[in-house]
């Protein structure tokens, strides 16, 4: 009952990122912590995400943007694979806490840039990759902080979605080969992830017909809701 409560979960924590291009991770982590304990959740969250991030990927392989999610992954891969090394040496909620208030602050951020028009180019987005790829090899989630780059990139909803998803696929493939290399990925976990991940594939597929009849400023509207409960949710965590 437990694992089928944890997969009906996955599959509205696929359709939520699916429509905002992030979330799933946050929603289901407390979730995977309750049921394997924090040791075993994220190597289990690790590979649920590249899986759901493999799906957005696929859905909108249409609409993406395949060079900058190039240069994003040539930095994010191997700081990924440097942040997940340095998680076995920091406490997380540390990371957690700074991380939760970074997403509050990127609300106004984001809403600054655009008011004043501000676009990034390629060259930005490669050290967005390696700032965010090391974050992610930390923290189980750093879905919230692309975001800001790739709309000033200019994406929205389609393109912005399957872009960020396989630049994301990228580093948590990078993620999951060092959590192997160090030890922290045995079979029994890999089949839990692999469960995990097939639900979060089922709720990117059904919410592709949301994205389709969302208009822009209401895409922008979910993003920020979603920044702002993730980012207080992980603060609160930090010093609970």
């Amino acid at each position: 009952m437990s694992l089928a409560l944890l997969l009906v979960l996955g599959v509205v924590a696929g359709t939520i990122g699916g429509i905002i291009g992030f979330g799933a991770s946050i929603i289901l982590m407390p979730a995977l912590v309750v049921m394997f304990g924090p040791r075993i959740a994220v190597p289990v969250m690790a590979v649920a995400a590249a899986m759901g991030n493999f799906s957005r990927a696929v859905v909108w392989w249409r609409e993406m943007d395949w060079r900058a999610c190039a240069v994003y992954s040539v930095t994010a891969v191997p700081a990924a694979f440097l942040g997940a090394r340095t998680l076995l040496v920091i406490p997380e909620h540390v990371a957690d806490g700074v991380l939760g208030a970074f997403f509050i602050l990127m609300i106004p951020a984001r809403r600054w840039m655009a008011a004043h028009k501000l676009r990034i180019g390629l060259a930005h987005l490669a050290v967005a990759g390696a700032l965010i790829g090391y974050l992610t090899g930390i923290v189980v989630s750093t879905g919230p902080i692309n975001a800001p780059f790739f709309l000033a990139y200019g994406l929205v909803k389609g393109a912005y979605i399957g872009t960020e998803a396989l630049g994301s696929l990228a580093v948590y493939l990078s993620k999951v080969a060092a959590f192997r290399s160090f030890g922290a990925l045995p079979l029994d976990v890999i089949a839990k992830g692999l469960a995990v991940g097939a639900s979060l594939m089922i709720g990117s597929v059904l919410a592709k017909r949301w994205v389709l009849h969302l208009d822009p400023a209401r895409f922008h509207a979910l993003m920020e809701i979603l920044l702002l409960v993730s980012g207080g949710t992980m603060v609160v965590a930090a010093f609970s």
